[in-house]
């Protein structure tokens, strides 16, 4: 996990678990990209219907 963590955002856990932004700016960029994959899936999801 902890080389994951490193690889996808740049901070190990232990950073990340005590370091109050560093969790915040994580946790907003995986919300931005969870909401960016859901407007893709919805837009293939229409265009294979259509």
């Amino acid at each position: 996990m902890e080389k994951a963590m490193h690889a996808a955002h740049g901070v190990g856990y232990e950073v990340y678990k005590r370091q109050h932004h560093v969790r915040m700016r994580i946790e907003k960029k995986r919300e931005k990209d969870y909401l960016r994959s859901q407007r893709v899936a919805s837009d293939l999801e229409r265009k294979i219907h259509v």
